[in-house]
């Protein structure tokens, strides 16, 4: 099969760049490539009463799909160059806001209208944060919610599914450079195309890697985020939540100077698991629908760790404490602030008696056996920090689920136009390590269309 443009994932990057490809020259002959399931046959099997743990489905319904991990995310859309990647570095800070607010309107015309944009510019809970040592970053956020944010994208893929062929459940071995464009392997057969949009977010991590070393594309070492999930009764942070719905909060530690930040916060929310190549890590949900809310507010606090010399495999140093918590407790570990801080497990019998009822079902220990010593300090130090502006944070009963890592992938060497080495192979989104966050993949994906057909001109 030949095809004018061959998208590798089904992810944010990738219907964003389809999207705009079809919008701009309806006479282009797409091929999307998903590892996943459509968006329909998405179901995570955890049920918390049959099932009640991650079961390593061939295909994780969580992390890939159409929508990508994106899709169960609580659809929530950054704008802002403060965090969610460095993709302005490439193309500009005005251009890449412009793109992610390019992003917002498509979502507000397939069914996102009527959500509200929240945003913490001029907020007073910023002179709050630094009177308590806390750095309150600028964003709008546009909070679609988990529900909302499906409906858009069952709405995506009903405008493009006639125009595009989808190839679903078919992962690609790999790619292969033409004389006069590209190959791709695919699980049921050879695939030639002139352009190549490689956008497979962090759940293709190693498969990236492979690809950039079997074609000589350079990679450098990116960061890893190691943490914990905390979850805790959604008043006590209301007056925040009802304000900013997500507040992304930095703390520089006193013992190691290290910078603590809160990440994806979910008001009313659910914890969540996450299986990212055979690993059980933890996430949040929450949802627009208010029948869908629970009585709680859950949010990750994170650490970010980067090695160069001699170590470069930041990733491998994620992926060994998350394995450790999953020998450990056979999955996610959940614990007590107020068992941690006296140096023992939690139990069954010990959170069940607490004021905060666990919306996931995780295995009581202790996360003081997993995390290294620095990283928890950390997390301890910013729990009593974010007490000062929203007290309750350390009361006892506040539940802190481990681990939550967040992988980012090898960042790829690619040009201002998101190309790589070889003309017309592009690789974007999460999976290029440049962007990550669901606004930053995209507007990478909207970018590299237009670049594209301005190319051919």
């Amino acid at each position: 099969m030949q095809y004018d443009v061959i998208i590798i994932g089904a992810g944010p990057g990738g219907i964003y760049s389809a999207y705009e490809l079809k919008k701009l020259n309806k006479d282009i002959k797409i091929a999307v490539f998903e590892s996943g399931h459509p968006l329909e046959k998405r179901k995570c099997p955890i049920d918390g009463d049959k099932i009640k743990t991650c079961i390593g489905c061939k295909s994780c319904s969580i992390m890939s799909g159409f929508g990508g991990a994106g899709a169960f995310s609580d659809g929530k859309y950054n704008i802002t160059n403060d965090f969610g990647g460095t993709l302005y570095e490439f193309i500009g800070k005005r251009q890449a806001l412009e793109l992610m607010r390019y992003v917002d309107e498509i979502n507000l015309s397939h069914g996102g209208a009527g959500t509200k944009l929240y945003s913490t510019a001029g907020t007073r809970f910023k002179k709050i944060c630094i009177q308590n040592k806390l750095n309150l970053l600028d964003a709008s956020v546009r909070h679609l919610g988990t529900d909302i944010n499906y409906v858009v994208l069952q709405n995506l893929y009903a405008e493009l599914r006639d125009q595009i062929d989808f190839y679903f459940d078919t992962p690609v071995h790999t790619i292969r450079v033409l004389e006069d464009g590209y190959q791709v392997e695919a699980e049921n057969g050879l695939f030639s195309c002139k352009k190549c949009v490689v956008s497979v977010g962090r759940s293709g991590s190693k498969w990236i890697e492979k690809v950039c070393h079997e074609l000589g594309i350079g990679t450098h070492s990116n960061r890893v985020d190691i943490g914990v999930r905390v979850e805790l009764p959604a008043v006590v942070f209301s007056h925040l939540t009802d304000e900013l719905y997500e507040s992304k909060i930095v703390y520089r530690t006193e013992k190691f100077e290290d910078d603590v930040r809160t990440f994806c916060m979910n008001p009313n929310g659910a914890v969540v698991n996450e299986n990212t190549n055979g690993i059980v890590t933890v996430n949040g949900h929450s949802y627009e629908d208010k029948s869908k809310h629970t009585d709680n507010t859950n949010f990750a606090l994170l650490v970010s760790k980067h090695f160069s010399e001699p170590f470069k495999d930041s990733n491998g140093y994620g992926e060994s404490i998350a394995r450790l918590s999953n020998m450990l407790g056979g999955g996610v570990i959940v614990q007590r602030f107020g068992d941690l801080i006296r140096g023992r497990r939690s139990t069954v019998k010990r959170v069940e008696e607490g004021t905060v009822t666990p919306t996931l079902a995780a295995t009581p220990g202790d996360l003081s056996l997993v995390l290294p010593k620095r990283i928890l300090d950390g997390i301890i130090e910013m729990i009593y920090a974010l007490d000062r502006i929203a007290p309750g944070t350390a009361n006892d009963d506040t539940l802190l689920y481990g681990v939550e890592v967040k992988f980012y992938n090898m960042e790829v060497d690619v040009n201002e136009h998101l190309e790589t080495r070889y003309p017309g192979l592009y690789v974007i989104g999460d999976g290029s390590g440049i962007t990550h966050s669901l606004s930053h993949a995209s507007a990478s994906g909207v970018y590299v269309a237009r670049d594209m057909l301005r190319a051919a001109q």
